[in-house]
């Protein structure tokens, strides 16, 4: 019997884009800042992690802000909330987007993706934040009066917190 030699040649590695750099700036162009949504999670989690220091929650943040399906979402829902402020979507998704439509859930659900990354935790979490609009949340959800549209932003900011304060449970004992 005649075995065919198949010479293994090496695959290049695939580097995985991490766009973490570009989701920080794209944040903060719409006047987000990692510090703000760590104010969030310290503010949250104060009574069930005594000490919690501003650092650790921003290291949360960052380390939520580090995974690939997060920095998609940001991607996704703040290049739709630009792309209506500009006028650049069809009617009437447009008109839903600018006015933060109650019914349209679609930003809650890009928002979950996050908090989905950290379990049961990040979700209730989240339902908290969506109400209550602590921080920079509350600022993004007012500023469509202003010309601003942050549909998406304000539940991915919320998304973020969650899954950061969520995190930071899972670490404790």
């Amino acid at each position: 019997m005649l075995e065919e030699r198949v010479e293994r040649v090496p695959q290049p590695v695939r580097l995985r884009p991490d766009y973490r750099a570009e989701v920080t700036e794209r944040l903060r162009r719409r006047g987000v800042t990692i510090r703000d949504i760590a104010e969030i999670v310290q503010q949250i989690q104060a009574k069930y992690v005594p000490g919690i220091t501003l650092e650790q929650c921003e290291a949360s943040v960052e380390a939520v802000i580090a995974k690939r399906e997060v920095q998609h979402a940001l991607l996704t829902g703040i290049a739709l909330d630009e792309a209506a402020e500009k006028g650049l979507l069809e009617e009437p998704l447009l008109s839903i987007l600018r006015t933060d439509e109650p019914l349209y859930g679609v930003d809650e659900v890009l928002a979950l993706a996050i908090t989905n990354v950290y379990g049961s935790i990040g979700l209730t979490n989240f339902g908290y934040l969506d109400k209550v609009k602590l921080g920079v949340i509350e600022r993004l959800n007012s500023g469509k009066s202003q010309g601003h549209v942050h549909t998406f932003l304000d539940d991915l900011v919320a998304g973020i917190a969650a899954a950061a304060a969520a995190r930071l449970a899972h670490n404790e004992p």
